[in-house]
């Protein structure tokens, strides 16, 4: 049985009063960045000059080079591509270390497969929530947060996987569930998913799909919409309440062909090779292909994302989310707008308290200059010789029950 923790499980006081530097400012790191921070911890960034520095600085980091912020951290959390961590490791981030500091990781590759090997007075913890880092940061600003796996490789001083619960409070998974796992099971099973449906395997099935269609003389704009289109709308209808209620959301035709059809399309043949692209990477096959594929400056996966980036169906997507409102343009181009318009409203709320503020301020002065000149008025007169009409008359004046309402 799985052990899970929640919100609450953790002991916050295990990372209070330490220094984090998060080492990245891409996909992952800023989302997880920005949650540590907004949770109450010290975060710091260990980022070079460029795009991602200027970001950091934007969003209020406090950035500093890789080396610096490892320095002056107590626990470093490495965002950094799989493929360049062990370089900028052993490099720049192992000499600066403290002893008995902590070091994260959100995937496992690097530790599992030995290209780093960490040292023995260090603390090596594993932090991977499950989803993107801008899914990690926009559920947590929703106030929920997607789960997480926990893992311990190397427990130096005792508080490793309390550390490990602490973090994965900190990005927000904790209110959705924290799973632990180990490192082997998380890289192993990542790149497995990865591999054989996420990625490689729903890509080449749309891709087949689609053409088979055009090549029977259908519209490409109709191939589009039945077999890339709609994959989102199915997907949210598993991701929200599994195959049974996708079933139960569909209607009865494509359910009775998606049970009877989609066997023969995913067969047994289907299955030996999802095997073995597990099997490649148990025995490290796949992490030796793709440490080489880096080192030659990516030839393959170049010449293959430009064949995909060429293919018709990708025109032919864009020609339709062009005449779509909301999906007009690049993702990049949409965040863009996104983040200009939340900085536009986060600007209006803040002039809007500020006026806020200023009204009642305003209002209390007003306030205290009227009581102050009664107080004047009053001054020395025993409160039985006060003339109690007067008083009265005072009061309810219309100028001072003014200033006496809230201030709005």
């Amino acid at each position: 049985m799985v052990q899970m923790f929640f919100e609450g499980d953790a002991d916050p006081g295990v990372l209070k009063g330490k220094t984090i530097a998060v080492i990245g400012y891409g996909n992952q790191g800023r989302g997880q960045a920005l949650n540590l921070r907004d949770s109450g911890l010290k975060v710091i960034v260990g980022q070079r000059p460029g795009k991602s520095f200027d970001r950091a600085v934007g969003d209020g980091m406090k950035v500093m080079s890789v080396a610096e912020a490892v320095r002056a951290a107590d626990a470093v959390h490495i965002l950094l591509p799989d493929e360049m961590q062990s370089k900028v490791y052993y490099a720049e981030i192992e000499p600066n270390l403290k002893s008995g500091a902590t070091i994260c990781f959100s995937h496992g590759f690097n530790i599992h497969f030995n290209q780093i090997v960490p040292r023995k007075d260090l603390n090596v913890i594993l932090v991977a929530p499950k989803g993107p880092g801008k899914t990690v940061r926009q559920r947590y600003e929703e106030g929920i947060g997607v789960p997480a796996l926990i893992a311990v490789y190397q427990d130096a001083d005792g508080t490793a996987q309390e550390q490990a619960k602490a973090f994965a409070e900190g990005i927000g998974a904790a209110r959705a569930g924290v799973y632990v796992s180990s490192f082997r099971e998380e890289t192993e099973t990542d790149l497995f998913g990865e591999q054989v449906d996420l990625c490689g395997g729903l890509s080449c099935m749309v891709k087949a799909a689609y053409q088979t269609l055009v090549d029977a003389g259908y519209q490409p704009e109709m191939a589009y919409f039945e077999t890339i289109y709609e994959v989102k709308q199915v997907a949210d209808l598993i991701y929200e309440g599994g195959l049974d209620f996708m079933w139960r959301s569909v209607s009865n035709t494509a359910e009775f062909g998606g049970l009877t059809v989609g066997p023969g399309i995913i067969n047994e043949e289907s299955v030996r090779n999802m095997k073995k692209a597990l099997e490649r990477i148990q025995n490290g096959e796949f992490a030796k292909e793709f440490l080489l594929e880096g080192l030659l400056n990516y030839p393959v996966l170049k010449a293959k994302e430009r064949l995909d980036r060429e293919l018709p169906q990708e025109e032919v997507g864009r020609q339709i989310r062009s005449k779509i409102p909301w999906l007009a343009g690049t993702p990049e181009e949409r965040a863009a707008e996104e983040q200009a318009a939340s900085g536009k409203m986060k600007k209006a709320a803040k002039t809007a308290a500020s006026a806020k503020t200023k009204a009642a301020s305003s209002s209390k002065s007003k306030k205290t200059a009227v009581n102050k000149k009664w107080r004047k008025q009053t001054s020395g007169i025993s409160s039985s010789k006060v003339n109690r009409a007067a008083v009265q008359n005072f009061i309810w004046s219309p100028e001072r029950q003014a200033f006496l309402r809230p201030a709005v």
